[in-house]
C-alpha cells in the first residue's frame, strides 16, 4: 500500500539544467532550473516552467531565446552557485567562466557541459501574478560532446562518462549512480569564498 503525501514531487528525480541568456549589456547569465521536459508539436519540442520572476525569465521574454545546458557532476558546484545567487545581483557573473555562443541562436553555451539545447520560445503561458510561466520551445539545435555520438562506445558507458545530476528528496543532489552529492546551496560555498578572497 502506498501512502498519500499530498501535492509533492520530491520523489520524482529531476535532471538539472543551466538556462543561459544574455544580459542587456551582452554578458552571459546562467540560472539553475529543474522543471524541464519534452513535447511533440511539429517536431520535438521542449517545455519548461519558471516558477517566479527572475532575470532569466526577464531576458527570455525580451529575446525569446535561451540555452539549456545539462548539469553534470563536474559542473554541479558551478550550477549550485548559479542556483544560489539571484540574477539581479550585478556581481553574480564576476567569476571565471568558459562559455561560447550557440551555433544556431544568439545564446551562451557553457563549454564544460556535454549537452546543450538552443531553444526558441514559441509560446509563453503566464500562470499567475507572481511570474510563474510555462514556456513551449522549439529545439533549434542540440550541441553534444563528440563522445556521445561515438557508436563504438556502449550507451551505458557514454551515460556514465556524461555523469548527469538529478535532484530528489529533501533538496538534495544525486549522481546518475544514486550517490548523494550534497544539499542545495552547499556546494556553492567554495565559489563564494573565492569571490570574497578576490574582492579583498
Amino acid at each position: 500500500m502506498k501512502v498519500s503525501i499530498g501535492r509533492d514531487n520530491r520523489w520524482c528525480p529531476r535532471p538539472l539544467y543551466l538556462f543561459g541568456t544574455f544580459r542587456e549589456d551582452g554578458t552571459p547569465d546562467f540560472g539553475l532550473f529543474c522543471w524541464f521536459s519534452y513535447a511533440w508539436t511539429d517536431g520535438l519540442a521542449a517545455i519548461t516552467c519558471i516558477g517566479e520572476n527572475k532575470l532569466t525569465l526577464d531576458r527570455i521574454r525580451a529575446t525569446k531565446v535561451f540555452s539549456a545546458n545539462l548539469v553534470t557532476e563536474a559542473t554541479l558546484p558551478l550550477a549550485d552557485y548559479f542556483g544560489s545567487v539571484s540574477g539581479y545581483d550585478p556581481e553574480k557573473m564576476n567569476i571565471p567562466l568558459d562559455w561560447e555562443k550557440g551555433e544556431t541562436l544568439n545564446v551562451p553555451i557553457l563549454s564544460d557541459c556535454p549537452m546543450a539545447f538552443e531553444l526558441e520560445v514559441r509560446e509563453l503561458i503566464s500562470l499567475n501574478d507572481e511570474g510563474s510561466t510555462v514556456l513551449i520551445c522549439e529545439i533549434r539545435n542540440t550541441l553534444v560532446d563528440p563522445m556521445l555520438e561515438d557508436e563504438s562506445i556502449p550507451t551505458a558507458e557514454r551515460l556514465a562518462r556524461m555523469n548527469p545530476v538529478t535532484t530528489a528528496g529533501h533538496c538534495e543532489y544525486w549522481s546518475w549512480q544514486g550517490q548523494r552529492l550534497g544539499g542545495w546551496h552547499g556546494l556553492a560555498k567554495q565559489i563564494r569564498e573565492d569571490i570574497e578572497i578576490s574582492a579583498n
